[in-house]
């Protein structure tokens, strides 16, 4: 067959083929970070994958090519993790990690390499073949309604009510209530505006947007709460902030909240509450007392009430049990 000038000179011209660049699995793990990851990771997720990635999966296999990567190979990285722990320089850190945790940088990994499948650095993904840990749900601890009358008189004590009164009454996630400005109350509707979170990362305070753009809302909050929080306003009338630090003047450090809440469980006799579980008693004691579970997800910022059902069954399984119970002595009167 013969071929016209135009194609000849078409096929002259044509590019060869580019060869397809070998990786380590440490060197794309880092490359994906860099260019895929990264620049859509919230600050403190960054310094987690970073964790995962420098103290466990790059030197567990970070010399495997990436070509020979195989679920086999992979599974047994995360046993080793669950039994005796990896950290750099292949040194045995002497405890496993958390199931959750393996699971976490699973979930990490297997975007990853769903990555290099999409580039043609892979065939399939590896980690499709693995199997990792079940995260088993340990019992939600929350502060009974017994306790938190104790619990806020301590906070009283310490010059903290109107913080942890707050945080009782809205269910706020830490960071949330420690970036409150005042100007972030609305005294008339009595409403409380959610729009940044602050944390620590490397000694510094940083405030940047919420978990998730469910988590930017307004928070109805009762008469008693608003009161409280005028008059701590009163008392640093220039400061722009909600609950400025007595020691910098700014907002608080997360650590420095944690630790005053760890006095107040230890004063009041409460034991093995965490600070995120205020949010959770908050969520509890709503449900008992009759909030419905959608107006519930929105002022928690869920992204849908399904997650907060799933959170809460141990809430609304009860409920349910009181609402069959009811049906029971309705339906027996009508015979």
């Amino acid at each position: 067959m013969r071929m016209e000038p135009e194609e000849l000179l078409a096929e002259s011209v044509k590019e060869p083929p580019q060869p397809v660049v070998k990786y380590t699995t440490g060197e794309w793990l880092r490359t994906w970070f860099e260019m895929y990851s990264k620049p859509n990771l919230r600050e403190a997720t960054q310094d987690q994958y970073t964790n995962f990635l420098e103290k466990h999966l790059i030197p567990s296999i970070g010399d495997v090519p990436l070509e020979k990567l195989t679920s086999l190979r992979i599974q047994k990285m995360y046993q080793d993790l669950r039994t005796s722990g990896c950290v750099a320089q292949n040194k045995r850190a002497g405890t496993g990690l958390s199931q959750k945790t393996v699971r976490n940088i699973h979930m990490m990994f297997h975007i990853a390499l769903d990555q290099a499948v999409k580039e043609g650095l892979l065939n399939k993904n590896p980690t499709d073949g693995c199997i990792p840990p079940k995260v088993e749900k340990k019992e939600m601890k929350v502060i009974q309604p017994e306790q938190i009358g104790a619990y806020l008189h301590a906070a009283e004590e310490h010059n903290v009510l109107p913080m942890f009164y707050l945080e009782l009454t809205s269910g706020l996630r830490r960071g949330e209530l420690l970036a409150l400005l005042w100007n972030d109350l609305d005294l008339e509707q009595r409403t409380i505006s959610v729009s940044k979170s602050v944390s620590g990362r490397h000694g510094e305070l940083k405030v940047s947007a919420p978990k998730t753009k469910y988590s930017i809302r307004k928070v109805a909050i009762p008469q008693q709460t608003v009161e409280l929080l005028f008059r701590e306003h009163a008392l640093h009338p220039d400061s722009p902030y909600m609950f400025p630090s007595p020691v910098t003047g700014t907002m608080y450090h997360p650590d420095t909240a944690g630790r005053i809440h760890k006095k107040l469980l230890q004063e009041s006799g409460i034991e093995s509450v965490r600070f995120h579980d205020l949010r959770h008693t908050f969520a509890t004691v709503a449900l008992q007392n009759g909030v419905d579970i959608k107006t519930l997800s929105q002022m928690l910022g869920h992204f849908s009430s399904g997650f907060a059902l799933d959170t809460y069954t141990h809430v609304t399984a009860k409920m349910q049990q009181e609402a069959a119970e009811k049906m029971g002595s309705f339906m027996e009167m009508t015979l």
